[in-house]
């Protein structure tokens, strides 16, 4: 499991909820484990509406045993579009980070700022603690993004991490957990767009065991 040390406040969480097409959810306070692993092979990760190619945005390379689904709605809409596919690739940028083992990588830093950022480097810097990466697949679903009039931007998600598992780069060993509640997270995050088009993520929260999104 992905430890969040941020918890959703309970007015984040009911603006969450709101927003949510997840349903209802609970204030779920249980223990924030981590998930690692990954192994050296690396390949290019699919590009996403926003992805590389454009306003300098930096090549995501992801171990080869590290995938992703993101069953996320198909927007007609540019900026919510936009907002989606920035947060695949700031989603992608910390785990490379993870896997490159470096807590200052470029990647990440270049699709947060403030405190999204500095929680993504105390994240990222307990994998480098631990020796370990991900391995397995990660599933995100139930996005909903809302645009507001300040050039900002409001994202919800869920995450399941059941496939998702812990692997020590010191031993290789891949630590599989059972499938659990606790797998499944709900993030809410801020974005703005940037001068260079680029939709950064200012802050990011979330609330594991997030009954909200297991139905």
């Amino acid at each position: 499991m992905i430890r969040r040390p941020a918890l959703l406040t309970a007015a984040a969480l009911t603006a969450a909820l709101t927003l949510s097409a997840c349903g209802g959810g609970e204030d779920d306070s249980g223990d924030n484990d981590k998930i690692a692993g990954a192994d050296t092979g690396k390949s290019s990760a699919p590009a996403s509406p926003s992805a590389e190619g454009s306003a300098g945005r930096p090549k995501i390379e992801l171990p080869t045993d590290l995938t992703y689904t993101f069953d996320w709605p198909e927007s007609g809409d540019k900026d919510e579009k936009a907002v989606l596919g920035d947060s695949q690739q700031f989603i992608k940028a910390v785990d490379m980070a993870i896997a490159d083992q470096d807590p200052l990588s470029k990647a990440y830093r270049f699709y947060s700022e403030g405190e999204a950022a500095a929680e993504s480097h105390k994240f990222i810097q307990e994998f480098v603690d631990y020796k370990d990466r991900i391995t397995g697949v990660k599933r995100y679903f139930n996005a909903n993004v809302k645009i507001n009039g300040d050039g900002t931007a409001a994202l919800i998600y869920c995450e399941d991490q059941n496939k998702a598992f812990n692997k020590s780069l010191k031993t290789g060993k891949t630590d599989v957990t059972p499938e659990s509640k606790d797998n499944y997270v709900l993030y809410s995050s801020r974005l703005r767009a940037n001068k260079q088009g680029v939709w950064v993520t200012e802050t990011l929260t979330s609330q594991r065991g997030s009954a909200a999104c297991q139905s």
